[in-house]
């Protein structure tokens, strides 16, 4: 197994080569970035779902990159600090949704909300590089009361805590010049359109539990303006990013598309789609449409369903005005799916959970001409789309502190970087206890803070992690520990109080 510190000398090697073999200027491509929340990996297609219908995902996905070995943090939270940035989530203090963390101060860093100006976003540089830029959809990297929060001394003995549902009270100061620096057109977004503090659609009375659930019109979001011909929220986002792109069509334009669906609540996009999914047989393999979640599941499958007619209407759009070949679509999730509302047999855990099903996520790269289709298993992490994103746009070959780009991969496999560690810090509870995790190739090692418990898994004998195997393959275990140690240290990553661990 490839030494860590030998590892990351060759990454460097291979990014100048390529770095230097791509030099020649060309024009700036258009960039869509379609981020979905809690769309699992197995919630798609060409991911293997049999109940799931995304045909025209699919289709784009035959013509990309796919990523099989593709990860985010657990929750999205972390998962987006760390897109925008490119940095890990110890750098951010965020280390999951903040209303969700359990215990107290000795069990916790609790996590921050509040991304603060000392960390520059993707959007950013690339306004700097003449890219007319939309946020559309989901934000979540402001807190409902920043001013407090950036104000506290950190780290802080409890958790933060957001209104409740129907409460408005926040709208006027979050419009205000003061707080809208730390909102999309503060951070190199000409416009932005949903993007708030909150993590889901459900603003008014009732929440999950009202009617609408935010995604049926009139939408409680007070950072959408109401249009006479709303309806549904994934259509009217994607409206707007047609609009976006018709306006800057000469280009260069980027399109941060993070919609709200398939978060909780779940709503039926329309009966006729909820009967159709009811009536159609569930699948066994994965659990999705069977048992005694079938209801839900069948309405999740109409969010996914319009979530694939909506990216089909954003590739009619671009194949219509001859954009397709200089524009980068990449599609994603935040997190792996939500274990009550989706199912996968095939991964272990959900949403919040440091195991596969947690952090694997469905992803693919599509650029005609510029990569080559094929699915790959490159292990790629959160931290890497922001230099991937400076990189494309014509900043070079670039390392974020913790991320690289992976444009020296669109064309064709680097071997080497197979065996390319990738790290997780959870320094606060959520599903499971404390932990830091590595993985390197087929094996992923996790460390429980509070008393160093070890889990070893193969994964390509065991995706379900079911075998904890850190007794038997001892060398393994320890080559995986002390690279987990090495980065802990040098990082000066932060522990919680009750931890056992040095570093």
């Amino acid at each position: 197994m490839i030494k860590l510190s030998s590892l990351f000398s060759l990454l460097g090697i291979v990014l100048l080569q390529f770095g230097c073999a791509n030099s020649q200027p060309t024009q700036k491509p258009n960039i869509i970035f379609i981020l979905v929340d809690d769309l699992g990996y197995g919630d798609v297609g060409f991911n293997g779902s049999q109940y799931y219908e995304t045909p025209n995902i699919d289709q784009l996905a035959s013509e990309s990159l796919i990523f099989d070995k593709s990860y985010m943090y657990p929750t999205c939270s972390p998962s987006r600090t760390a897109l925008f940035t490119g940095k890990q989530s110890f750098r951010t203090g965020v280390y999951t949704v903040p209303v969700l963390e359990k215990g107290d101060a000795e069990e916790n860093v609790f996590s921050r909300w509040t991304l603060s100006r000392e960390h520059p976003i993707y959007s950013e540089a690339l306004q700097g590089l003449g890219y007319q830029s939309i946020h559309l959809g989901k934000w979540h990297i402001v807190g409902p009361y920043p001013q407090a929060e950036l104000a506290m001394e950190w780290p802080i003995d409890h958790k933060l805590s957001q209104p409740d549902p129907g409460d408005f009270s926040w709208v006027a100061n979050h419009k205000s010049a003061e707080v809208r620096a730390y909102y999309p057109e503060g951070r190199g977004f000409e416009k932005n359109v949903g993007g708030t503090f909150r993590g889901d659609p459900a603003f008014e009375k009732g929440g999950y539990s009202s009617e609408n659930g935010g995604y049926r019109a009139p939408f409680s979001n007070p950072f959408i303006d109401p249009k006479p011909n709303d309806e549904w929220l994934t259509d009217r986002l994607t409206n707007e990013a047609i609009s976006h792109m018709k306006r800057n069509k000469e280009g260069p334009f980027f399109v941060n598309l993070h919609y709200y669906t398939v978060h909780r609540p779940i709503k039926s996009r329309n009966e006729t789609l909820y009967k159709h999914f009811m009536d159609k047989s569930g699948d066994p393999a994965s659990g999705q449409g069977m048992g005694k979640g079938k209801e839900t599941m069948a309405a999740y499958a109409t969010m996914i369903a319009s979530l694939d007619e909506n990216i089909g209407r954003i590739l009619q759009y671009l194949d219509e005005e001859g954009l397709r070949e200089n524009t980068l679509i990449v599609f994603s999730s935040d997190n792996g799916y939500n274990g009550g509302q989706s199912s996968n047999h095939a991964l272990r855990g959900a949403k919040g959970e440091i195991y596969e099903g947690g952090v694997r996520v469905p992803t693919f790269f599509n650029w005609p001409g510029k990569i080559q289709a094929r699915r790959s298993e490159i292990p790629i992490q959160v931290v890497d789309y922001y230099p991937t994103f400076l990189d494309v746009a014509g900043l070079g070959p670039k390392t974020s502190e913790d991320g690289i780009s992976l444009k020296p991969i669109f064309k064709e496999e680097v071997e080497q970087l197979k065996e390319r560690p990738i790290f997780w810090h959870l320094a606060s509870i959520n599903k499971h206890g404390t932990c830091s995790a590595v993985l390197v190739g087929k094996y992923k090692l996790i460390q429980f803070l509070k008393d160093g418990q070890i889990e070893l898994y193969d994964l390509e004998q065991d995706p379900l992690e079911t075998k904890n195997i850190a007794e038997t393959k001892t060398e393994i275990r320890e080559e995986l520990l002390q690279s987990l140690l090495q980065w802990r240290q040098e990082n000066q990553v932060p522990l919680p109080p009750n931890s056992i661990l040095e570093f």
